[in-house]
């Protein structure tokens, strides 16, 4: 797949990152959604900060995130037992996290334009090798498959509070 078409819907996915959390109040930012709904949007918009991170490093960039932001926003995939806390004063506001989201999505988009395609095509062991083998595959299962996942629940979330479709109100073009 040509690399403009995935830096494309990585870049698309901040949009809706934007649009899913722009109307939201500060105390709506930890709001638990009940069973299934507990990954509220101060931890999903963190935790893609953490995907992005981790894919700057899979890249052959420095991690940069905080060990306390780790703690908070990383899991360690299915079956990890931690949720995150409805305590809203744990975590950073809106507004910080939406920034860092977007630097991180600029960082890692910067940097992989600039990788050869021999330096995707390197083999990377990780936990999905077998669907993903190398930096490059790897690469687009975090920027657009793992966002994904990840903002598809926050628009069911939305939803269980009776917020508008996000999706509805996307623009044509970004």
């Amino acid at each position: 797949m040509d690399l403009d078409v995935q830096l494309m819907a990585y870049a698309w996915n901040l949009a809706y990152a934007r649009e899913l959390t722009v109307d939201l109040e500060p105390d709506q930012w930890t709001w638990h959604g009940g069973p299934g709904l507990e990954n509220h949007a101060a931890w999903t918009i963190g935790h893609l900060i953490s995907g992005s991170d981790y894919l700057a490093w899979d890249l052959g960039l420095e991690r940069e995130m905080t060990e306390d932001w780790k703690d908070l926003f990383e899991r360690n995939g299915p079956g990890d037992p931690r949720l995150p806390t409805r305590e809203l004063a744990r975590y950073p506001s809106g507004q910080l996290l939406l920034a860092e989201l977007t630097r991180q999505h600029e960082r890692v988009a910067a940097h992989w334009r600039s990788l050869s395609r021999a330096e995707l095509e390197r083999d990377l062991p990780w936990r999905f090798h077998g669907h993903f083998p190398t930096r490059g595959a790897n690469a687009i299962f975090m920027a657009v498959n793992h966002e994904c996942l990840h903002l598809g629940a926050l628009g069911a979330w939305r939803r269980a509070q009776g917020l508008p479709s996000a999706l509805a109100r996307m623009p044509s073009e970004l």
